[in-house]
């Protein structure tokens, strides 16, 4: 019987349920996915590398993990406590009909678990749709060539994910228990009666409070952008101090600045039901600035590390590009000897056949008093041009036979970026510093590199006299892979679980504020009011819940990016566009999606309870 009443109470109310479970769903996916990156194909690519960063990557995803789950926790005890006192009156109910607070903790504990294990299914399923596109995105930002990935689930990680889980609902359960145990009839009876008193605060204060807050806020963001973010001192405290104390104002200074303002435009304030709804919104800032300072900075938190994170990671790029412009590079330190060519055929590697372009060279000590040119190494003219065509680009011309000064990567990991370029004949008065080649690979990257690796390991083998070293583009990729791969993972998983909490939080107390506003709108209703106006009327209340902390967030992240940005554009080039677009993403599908999911429970409290 109690599965049934169970059932039924889930099923007939779908609607409360729903932020509740999107809550659940959203926390299983989040968590599952960064659980499940063992098996991604980036990880399994560095796995297969033997590449030592994956244990170190997959214990920071761990530690993480443990603080996600503490504040996902967090966000479904507040999303329940939300549920009870949603249900206070049918909770009396129960009490009135002769049921002890045993058998209505059991109610409880079926419903909890009936919700919580269609969450855990939708979002498994979720996680792992959003786990293969993790992996295609963390491929994607790689431009070496590797194998196919194919959808894939993790049971170790669902394992996990429902183990983390259970935990919190064993908690939650154990709240509830408590919360039953201390209730009192009459006041589940009456918990729905109290309203909160809208006390308007004087225009001229609310105008200082805005003012004082846009000027810390002014103070903040030039000390950031004149000392930058990455200087941890007393200024860095102060200007952290400044930036959250001009936050809380701004928002302070709502309830009576806006509202005010809006009372100065009579077209405006009497059209429609905004006057109604500019004084339901207001009526809550007086208690809520507190939480909307703290939403407002977890979003910043959650657009700024999203955004640098996949900004960062087109910055390693550039870094990787720098360092190896060739598909490979092998050199020999000695002195004497024949072309690194020669002795790579001779150790059976098939030049034309893996690689698409190749060049074998020497290059020199430079000679001042030869060539006229102060540098510390010179390379032929035909050497020069013909590595330069391996990387496409433009042949050099020497103006009678001049030497001349150039820059251009010979080859990865060379170590020297000024040269000088001299004439063919030039080079014979001049000592070999050593051999280089460097190629372009024919086919697929990894198939070519295994033979370009096993024909330089025979190399070293057979000719011990030199004094060898290869340096290939897989290879540099696969030195700071790991290093891309853990800000981008952990970069998202905090940016997604900030977002997670902000919208969730916000989420609840516009369904508490909907729940209030019940009877408000029945009396509406009998005033002839259209549903259509006060459709607009609770859309407008949550949009400017969800909006303004989002407004000042983007404010903040603008600022904060900016001066993020030009450290990492010192080091490489910054990915706007992907970063930008990524976060959009993230903003749209977990912040977009409790503002509809709010917006449809918020109107379905107030107009099919009065039906």
């Amino acid at each position: 019987m109690f599965s049934k009443l169970a059932l039924r109470n889930v099923t007939r109310s779908v609607g409360d349920y729903t932020v509740y479970f999107l809550t659940i769903a959203f926390g299983v996916c989040l968590f599952y996915t960064f659980n499940s990156i063992e098996g991604q194909g980036a990880m399994s690519f560095l796995a297969s590398a033997d590449n030592p960063v994956v244990g170190g990557i997959l214990a920071m995803i761990n530690v993480f993990s443990v603080f996600v789950s503490v504040v996902l926790a967090g966000l479904i005890l507040y999303a329940n406590n939300f549920l009870i006192r949603r249900r206070k009156r049918e909770l009396g109910t129960y009490f009135m009909l002769g049921m002890d607070p045993g058998r209505v903790s059991r109610l409880l504990l079926l419903e909890t678990f009936f919700i919580g294990l269609a969450a855990l299914a939708v979002g498994l399923v979720l996680g792992a749709l959003l786990s293969h596109g993790l992996s295609l995105l963390t491929l994607s930002m790689f431009q070496v060539p590797m194998m196919e990935f194919h959808l894939s689930f993790s049971v170790e990680a669902a394992v996990k994910t429902a183990g983390y889980f259970a935990v919190i609902f064993l908690i939650v359960i154990f709240f509830n228990n408590i919360s039953i145990s201390r209730a009192k009839l009459i006041d589940l009876m009456q918990g729905e009666r109290k309203n909160e008193e809208l006390k308007q605060r004087p225009l001229a204060v609310s105008v200082v409070l805005f003012l004082a807050g846009a000027l810390l806020l002014g103070a903040a963001y030039a000390l950031l952008m004149i000392r930058g973010i990455l200087t941890i001192d007393p200024l860095w405290f102060l200007m952290l101090g400044l930036g959250t104390l001009g936050t809380l104002l701004i928002f302070r200074s709502l309830s009576g600045f806006v509202l005010r303002m809006t009372q100065n435009q009579p077209r405006l304030y009497y059209k429609g039901l905004n006057m109604f709804t500019l004084r339901q919104w207001m009526s809550r800032v007086h208690s809520t600035y507190l939480s909307m300072t703290v939403i407002c900075i977890m979003l910043l938190l959650a657009i700024g590390i999203t955004a640098c994170s996949v900004g960062l990671n087109g910055a390693i790029d550039s870094m990787t590009a720098d360092e190896a412009v060739y598909d490979c590079t092998m050199q020999d330190y000695n002195e004497e000897g024949e072309p690194l060519s020669d002795r790579l055929r001779a150790a059976g590697l098939n030049l034309d056949g893996v690689f698409s372009d190749w060049h074998s060279g020497v290059l020199y000590y430079n000679k001042s008093e030869v060539t006229g040119v102060e540098a510390e190494m010179a390379v032929k003219l035909s050497d020069y041009n013909g590595l330069m065509a391996i990387q496409g680009l433009p042949a050099l011309t020497l103006e009678g036979d001049t030497p001349q000064i150039r820059s251009e990567e010979l080859g990865n990991r060379v170590g020297y970026r000024e040269y000088v370029v001299i004439p063919d004949e030039m080079a014979q008065k001049l000592e070999v510093r050593r051999f280089v080649f460097s190629g372009s690979y024919a086919g697929e990257a990894m198939e070519a590199e295994a033979q370009f690796q096993a024909a330089f390991d025979q190399v070293v083998e057979q000719y011990s006299e030199g004094a060898y070293t290869a340096h290939t583009r897989l290879e540099t990729y696969l030195d700071l892979m790991g290093n891309k791969i853990l800000v981008l993972y952990l970069g998202l998983y905090l940016g997604a679980t900030f977002l997670l909490a902000s919208a969730a939080v916000l989420a609840l107390q516009q369904l508490s504020q909907a729940a209030d506003n019940t009877g408000r709108y029945a009396i509406l209703r009998r005033l002839g009011t259209p549903e259509r106006m006060m459709e607009r009327s609770v859309f407008h209340q949550i949009a400017l819940a969800f909006g303004l902390p989002l407004l000042l967030a983007l404010v903040h992240a603008f600022v904060g990016m900016t001066s993020a940005n030009q450290i990492i554009a010192e080091v490489g080039k910054v990915d706007v566009t992907t970063s930008s677009l990524i976060t959009a993403a993230l903003l749209l599908t977990i912040y977009g999606g409790y503002f509809l999911a709010t917006f449809l429970a918020g109107r379905r409290l107030l107009f099919l309870k009065e039906k």
